[in-house]
């Protein structure tokens, strides 16, 4: 008699979490979700969604849904100095084209993961504030006082995790001494911006990126500037409009046009987290943020967090109970170099993107030869090596 597949609990229903069961259940898990905000939502910003992972989303059927809510961003993709002059095009392409890149508004992202899902998969007003397990049970118990039993936990609830304490000893974030302001504006107030390319302007200690979403109807903006005080990473703290527009006076008049329309932003603190040694134990597991966050200069955060999803599902499918600990030590194998990998890329990126060279000229020369490690990391497919993982299980 064939085992049994594993039952699965997430928790956190930010978009690692959704993808995981919209995986899981293309894999034929049965999953619950369990998400500490009393609805599903994001503040409004732009996710940047890079072939490695709308490969994962077009397998569980979420192709058409992208093409539908995100814009596609091409050929005329490009650096620029702080006052307009070019760096770079931004040349990366894979298998798809450019046809695979996209910008998203998180909103839309998050509601088109959970609008995926069966009726009842998703319980919102449920934060995750302990676990315990025994040898064939793990148990999650929450805020309100009520619990829930699996075979197998996968903690997804940010770099805030409240499980992460069940697998690794309690740290701090490391805090880079940045903040972002981030925001939207619709396309009409600056009609002339392009719906289809991702701009990035660098300057001395600063930088600043739009790309469009939502079908081009909105354009994200996201301006790094360095912090004046250290504050608790958040999408929601409110940011002053008139401070962000000093922060990039005399900049590329493109910018300062762009930014005369802001009259909401949100400002976000950067952190990251040191590669973790292990994101499992026994029936618990570390996905997305939980297990390794990242400061944003490669837009892979959602990213990295689709390929976890795809990747434990992949292993999981072959699974039973018995073996479920198992595969997600599989599971972590697969996954940890890599994220350890794209986590100190971003910071090197990040010490590019804000010019901390005493000749700019090796700073433009190393962006136009890192289209070579953004194509690497655009090209992987997390299923096949996953695959082989899961059959070696079994």
């Amino acid at each position: 008699m064939t085992e049994k597949k594993p039952s699965v609990v997430i928790v956190g229903g930010g978009i690692g979490g959704l993808f995981t069961a919209n995986a899981l259940i293309a894999h034929g898990l049965k999953v619950s979700v369990y998400e500490q905000a009393p609805a599903l939502g994001e503040v409004g910003a732009g996710v940047f969604i890079t072939p490695n992972s709308v490969r994962q989303l077009q397998r569980v059927g979420l192709g058409p849904a992208v093409e539908k809510w995100g814009a596609r961003v091409g050929a005329g993709s490009q650096y620029f100095r702080h006052d307009g002059a070019p760096i770079a095009p931004v040349q990366v392409t894979d298998s798809s084209g450019w046809n695979a890149t996209f910008g998203m508004h998180r909103a839309d992202l998050v509601e088109m993961l959970a609008k995926a899902l069966p009726t009842g998969i998703v319980h919102p007003g449920k934060r995750g504030t302990g676990f315990e397990q025994t040898g064939d049970v793990a148990r999650v118990i929450f805020a309100d006082g009520t619990s829930v039993e699996a075979d197998i936990v996968i903690a997804a609830d940010g770099i805030h995790s409240e499980l992460r304490h069940h697998v690794v000893p309690p740290s701090k974030p490391v805090f880079h001494g940045s903040v972002a302001y981030r925001g939207v504006l619709p396309h009409a107030l600056v009609p002339d911006w392009p719906t289809d390319a991702w701009l990035m302007w660098l300057g001395k200690g600063k930088h600043f990126l739009s790309f469009p979403v939502r079908a081009g109807q909105l354009i994200n903006y996201v301006g790094f500037v360095p912090a004046d005080e250290e504050m608790k990473e958040s999408w929601s703290a409110p940011g002053d409009p008139d401070a962000l527009r000093r922060e990039f006076a005399g900049w590329d008049p493109r910018i300062e046009r762009l930014l005369s329309e802001v009259r909401k932003t949100f400002r976000w603190a950067l952190y990251d987290r040191e590669p973790l040694p292990v994101w499992t134990k026994g029936r618990l597991t570390l996905l997305g943020d939980a297990a390794h966050p990242m400061l944003p200069h490669l837009g892979q955060g959602a990213n990295q967090s689709i390929e976890d999803g795809m990747a434990l599902a992949t292993i999981l499918a072959g699974a039973s109970s018995g073996t479920a600990p198992a595969a997600l030590l599989a599971y972590e194998r697969l996954r940890r170099e890599r994220v350890a990998t794209v986590q100190r890329g971003a910071r090197e990126n990040g010490m590019r993107y804000d010019s901390s060279y005493s000749d700019l000229g090796v700073r433009d020369a190393e962006i136009t030869a890192h289209a070579a490690f953004r194509k690497k990391l655009y090209d992987h497919d997390v299923v096949p090596e996953a695959q082989a993982l899961a059959a070696a299980l079994h």
